[in-house]
């Protein structure tokens, strides 16, 4: 094996221009799906970026509710002193949330609008650039993203929920590609709704080494109406709705692209392969078993596809650096996963592309290489 990997080897390094080419073409077939499956990690983990990010353990809803997306929870505004009861919660902390509109001149842009108590230590933006992160009356903070397209600065007024409200702070981090996530004060947000002692959620943080499960599960116990849920169990119910209803899509698309790069690859080494056609014949020729050749392909195919693997890891790298800098309300990531679908579906597709014209060498006469040479 160490003879054929060597021979693998000095057969790569010989024609540079078709290395490059090669190795090219490899490399950007990889890059294509590492490149769709990190914008799918991307969109699912934006997807949940308020509840994961929110600083709370526990979501307490209206019952039934078990997500975020495209529902209303109305509760009781006593519900926060009951939750604060229950053994095992250090803190709750009620918020009054909408799915709305933000404008500002042509601009408009949906929005998760959180209504937030004055001074609440969770539930508030986690990543302000610029300004305050509490807002006051007639007061709102805003994605930067948004402030960005929309030409707006600290000081300038948008219209949410059916009012205006002046810019006081520039939030990061709060955008997907659907959406941005906003925070007024919660008795604007309460004005807005004829002042009715309701809440949309709870949020909820335990006692130290208390079971953020165990204590929801005490919460809906206790707590007539509600459904109590660990963040980790309401980020994974909002992010299995969302992707459901886009998961065909999705799904057809990152297909397509795998199944394309598998195509490229598979056509790139065996056109590599059959390109030293003769070379083979002749090593055939002077005396070399079968599986000495087909060890020696199969090892210039994986040195193919391992450095083009190796490119378009990188190139994906690169391209998830520019994205991040781009302010395109996108995250692009490589998950461990999708590196090890790429790589061994890769390695097994160039194996078969690679193994196929050597066949033809395998089951050649001697005879007719000498005779033929070079015009195998």
């Amino acid at each position: 094996m160490n003879a054929a990997l060597l021979l693998a080897r000095r057969n790569l390094a010989t024609n540079r221009i078709r290395l490059l080419a090669s190795l090219g073409g490899i490399a950007l077939a990889f890059s294509l799906t590492l490149a769709l499956d990190g914008i799918y990690a991307g969109v699912a983990k934006q997807l949940t970026i308020y509840i994961d990010r929110s600083g709370a353990d526990i979501w307490i809803a209206q019952a039934g509710v078990r997500n975020l997306h495209m529902v209303a929870s109305w509760l009781p505004a006593t519900v926060t002193a009951q939750v604060r009861d229950v053994e095992g919660v250090a803190d709750a902390v009620p918020i009054l949330y909408s799915t709305d509109t933000i404008t500002a001149g042509s601009e408009r842009a949906v929005a998760y609008v959180i209504g937030l108590p004055s001074g609440a230590p969770i539930g508030g933006p986690w990543q302000i650039v610029e300004g305050s992160a509490r807002p006051g009356t007639g007061e709102i903070v805003v994605d930067r993203g948004f402030a960005r397209r929309a030409k707006v600065v600290l000081g300038d007024s948008v219209t949410v929920l059916g009012r205006a409200a002046r810019i006081v702070g520039l939030s990061e981090g709060t955008a997907t590609l659907l959406n941005s996530v906003a925070f007024v004060p919660f008795d604007d947000f309460r004005a807005t709704r004829g002042d009715a002692p309701v809440v949309s959620f709870v949020l909820a943080r335990v006692e130290p080494g208390a079971s953020a499960a165990g204590v929801a599960a005490e919460i809906e116990r206790r707590v007539p109406g509600v459904t109590g849920q660990s963040s980790a169990a309401f980020s994974e119910a909002e992010r299995r709705l969302v992707m459901d209803m886009s998961a065909d899509v999705i799904a057809v698309m990152s297909s397509i692209g795998f199944l394309v790069a598998l195509m490229v690859v598979a056509l790139t080494v065996y056109v590599a392969t059959y390109a030293r056609r003769a070379e083979y014949g002749t090593l055939k020729a002077l005396g070399a078993p079968n599986r000495f050749l087909y060890r020696l392909v199969i090892a210039q195919a994986v040195l193919g596809v391992a450095a083009g693997f190796v490119a378009a890891a990188a190139i994906t790298s690169f391209l998830g650096a520019v994205i991040g800098v781009a302010d395109l309300d996108l995250e692009l990531i490589v998950t461990a996963g999708s590196l090890g679908k790429v790589s061994l579906s890769g390695l097994i597709i160039a194996g078969l592309a690679a193994v196929l014209p050597t066949r033809q060498m395998a089951t050649l006469d001697p005879a007719v290489v000498f005779r033929k040479g070079a015009a195998l």
